[in-house]
């Protein structure tokens, strides 16, 4: 078994809803370990959107990267994701952000998370869940919260909300 750390967010219609719904298409890729609070965040990139709720869901699984990829992008077009303009608004978003001590870069898919350590709303979820979290180089994620901390992230409610 193998934990993979899955972040998700969403910004259009009923954003809870489609968290929590998630959540449940994610008990059929594993166990789920842990699920962090949720926490409202400002967009980062794209064209002018809503804001995002954020959480982070840790599940214990037998699927490799590739399959999870493969899983995780099923879940949300089973949610009705429809993939437009980059860093645009969504109903659902979940990204592998780690896959056990696996490195990943392929085409479509790379792991850890290339911009992870870059964006608060992944970083602080993730820390709640695993504080003691770090790359497969050893290099620990609390080092990178400092870096990010002017970025608005709001924690809401904690992990009963998804």
């Amino acid at each position: 078994m193998t934990e993979a750390v899955v972040g998700l967010g969403s910004n259009l219609g009923d954003r809870d809803a489609y968290l929590a719904e998630a959540v449940d298409a994610l008990r059929g890729t594993g166990l789920i370990v842990a699920i962090s609070s949720t926490y409202e965040t400002a967009p980062v990139g794209g064209p002018e959107q809503g804001p995002f709720l954020n959480a982070v869901v840790v599940v214990e699984t037998e699927s490799g990267a590739e399959e999870m990829l493969d899983r995780l992008l099923a879940i949300e077009a089973g949610a009705g994701r429809v993939r437009g303009d980059k860093w645009g608004p969504r109903v659902i978003d979940l990204d592998l952000l780690l896959h056990g001590a696996t490195e990943v870069d392929i085409a479509g898919l790379r792991v850890p998370h290339p911009r992870m350590t870059e964006r608060r709303f992944v970083l602080e979820p993730l820390l709640e869940v695993r504080p003691d979290a770090s790359l497969p180089d050893g290099t620990r994620l609390d080092g990178f919260l400092p870096r990010v901390a002017d970025q608005e992230v709001r924690r809401l409610a904690g992990p009963d909300r998804v």
